[in-house]
């Protein structure tokens, strides 16, 4: 395991989405990670944070997309997502509810 303070550089927010609601149903959450995160350090701070059991992580890098403004162009940031799926028995309250 990483040191603690590094895991705390890894998992930056939980994406709130209507896609990631769907994944909620089957025990997925979806993270925003570091760029250069992998996938054991981001289950270690997930397991760390929340308390659960991680049973698979996948990662998807989504580019950035090009915009433009007053005619000139610029490039947003890439974005690491992680899809973290949580073992039997374990979840996140993702939104709060109680």
């Amino acid at each position: 395991m990483k040191n603690i303070s590094d895991l705390y550089k890894v998992v930056k927010s939980l994406k709130v989405s209507e896609k990631s609601a769907r994944e909620n149903e089957r025990n997925t959450f979806v993270f925003e990670v570091d760029n250069a995160a992998n996938k054991r350090s981001v289950a270690d701070a997930v397991e760390l944070f929340f308390n659960v059991k991680v049973k698979r992580v996948n990662t998807v890098i989504t580019k950035g997309k090009k915009k433009y403004f007053r005619g000139s162009v610029g490039v947003r940031s890439n974005v690491k997502k992680a899809y973290v799926t949580l073992a039997d028995g374990y979840s996140i309250d993702a939104f709060g509810a109680e």
